[in-house]
């Protein structure tokens, strides 16, 4: 929850308090159950200002809100935005830590942060640290450090609470998410008793207390057999057996229509014949969701009481590998190009509520990409998603490419390792090299625009920038960047640049082979 306070300032013609020097108060957590609450912090921010001779003057607040991005941390961004439009009325910012600024896995963008409030002149004061944040290489260096160290904790947090995770999956414990249509979550203590079914919103209030999942009224588990045996026995398809279920007055779990898509998330989900499957899909550290392979899924099987036979839940997969795999790629394309022209646009969720398609999964299986697939058929949607195949072969070209340099560096007489940790290539056990493909795009104006992100938190010495030609098949030319030397992390390339950047630029690799050649020195007689 979000919150931005406008001090009351008392008039009682105290002119010491003319003297004092204004601040606004900047406080976080996570969760609302966390050690360090949002009044913790500003007790100790409050207590700093006094001894300083400080007035705090407006208070934002972040409750509940993860320090791992900006996005969703509203005080933070009003803050920011304050500060920047000049409606700031104050001239630094209590902190309690650098981790209540946040624990951004890009230390450069807790920086960043920082950067705009001292550009206007407000300095980001934080209480609880050791040392003072008043731009001294010491505090400079130290404050990297934290920043650093207040990143890694997210990820290290983050690898210990999935292994755990993982742990109750397999010992048939219900981890996040709804139960589904058909079943209710059972809340039992640590000698598995049960305490009580958990409604959709609540949560646990014990950690030592676990979640199952057991059958839920016997009228949705009956439903949920009825339409097993429709789709099995009568040959239904999942958008028929959503009309019946809409025309008999059934709402979901969630209390919306029954749609072909939310059938098939039943008639698919392996929690009806009494398996736990965890990990399907992955948004670790607040970055992107991504769909995960069979074969990363953890799973622990019959650890609930299941609601559908097993003979009937394995037909249904049959029918639908067998509906899809019946499809030749003609036949594919020709139902993807008619449901085009029946609706003027195509996505996912459309493929995937039409009857009489394959899914929008049997398309990207099939064709590589679901956006290959649009190709195929001449279909552009509005946003432009070619990019992510662009991506994708240019991920695939990575190696090649540092393979190619590692061997030309190893015929030089020279060593060269790979860093499992950061990827950076140790050349000779003194140099660490960042090798950056950068992928060409089309501005606005049809010029050629390319974008380099140095791994600035990295610290690499070098970085080999390889800018791709147009068609992003093969390399335009390299950019060799010194670490020492470029300040901005973000560097945006166009078909022309400053001499600058040009003093950089090689048509070949040559030059970096030759800085990385091992010389003999000879001895001095």
């Amino acid at each position: 929850m979000q919150r931005v306070e406008e001090e009351n300032r008392r008039t009682d013609g105290d002119s010491g308090r003319d003297k004092m020097r204004p601040a606004a108060m900047y406080v976080r957590m996570s969760t609302d159950h966390q050690k360090y609450s949002t009044e913790n912090q500003a007790d100790a921010i409050k207590e700093y200002a006094v001894r300083h001779g400080i007035e705090i003057v407006k208070t934002y607040t972040d409750s509940g809100k993860s320090g791992l991005k900006i996005e969703g941390r509203d005080a933070l961004k009003q803050l920011i935005e304050d500060v920047q439009t000049g409606k700031a009325g104050f001239t630094a910012i209590l902190v309690l830590d650098v981790t209540r600024w946040g624990r951004f896995q890009d230390a450069d963008e807790s920086a960043y942060y920082e950067y705009i409030c001292r550009r206007a002149g407000i300095d980001v004061l934080y209480v609880a640290e050791q040392f003072e944040n008043d731009g001294s290489p010491v505090s400079t260096i130290v404050k990297g450090v934290k920043r650093a160290m207040a990143g890694e904790y997210s990820r290290e947090l983050s690898a210990k609470v999935f292994a755990g995770q993982c742990r109750l999956i397999e010992m048939g414990y219900k981890q996040g998410g709804t139960a589904g249509y058909g079943l209710r979550r059972m809340l039992i203590n640590e000698q598995g008793e049960e305490k009580g079914m958990l409604k959709i919103g609540e949560h646990k209030s014990l950690i030592t207390d676990r979640v199952i999942l057991v059958p839920g009224p016997h009228e949705e588990v009956e439903n949920v057999r009825w339409m097993y045996r429709a789709f099995v026995e009568e040959g239904l398809k999942e958008a028929q057996i959503a009309t019946q279920l809409n025309q008999r007055g059934l709402v979901t779990d969630l209390g919306r229509s029954w749609t072909r898509a939310t059938v098939h998330q039943v008639l698919t989900n392996e929690k009806y014949i009494g398996n736990n499957v965890f990990n399907r899909t992955s948004f670790k550290l607040k970055k992107r969701h991504v769909q995960n392979e069979p074969e990363m899924w953890v799973r622990a099987d019959k650890v609930f009481i299941p609601i559908v036979e097993t003979s009937y839940f394995y037909s249904v997969q049959g029918i639908i590998r067998e509906r899809s795999r019946k499809f030749s790629d003609g036949d594919m394309l020709d139902r993807l190009k008619a449901l085009h022209e029946r609706q003027g646009w195509l996505s996912g969720i459309l493929i995937n509520e039409s009857e009489d398609m394959p899914s929008s999964s049997a398309y990207a299986q099939r064709f590589g990409s679901l956006i290959r697939a649009y190709e195929l058929i001449g279909y552009t949607p509005d946003r432009d998603f070619r990019f992510i195949e662009i991506n994708r072969e240019l991920r695939k070209m990575y190696p090649e490419i540092v393979e190619d340099a590692t061997k030309r560096i190893q015929a030089l007489g020279g060593s060269v390792r790979r860093d499992d940790a950061s990827d950076l290539l140790i050349v000779n056990e003194e140099i660490k090299v960042s090798v950056i493909i950068c992928r060409c795009f089309e501005a606005d104006n049809g010029k050629h625009r390319w974008k380099i992100q140095l791994e600035s938190g990295l610290l690499p010495d070098i970085t080999v920038a390889i800018r791709m030609n147009a068609d992003n098949k093969t390399p335009l030319d390299y950019y060799l960047l010194p670490g020492l030397d470029i300040e901005n992390p973000n560097i945006r390339l166009a078909e022309n640049n400053h001499f600058a950047l040009e003093a950089f630029r090689f048509d070949t690799l040559e030059p970096f082979f030759v800085l990385m050649e091992r010389a003999a020195i000879p001895e001095v007689a």
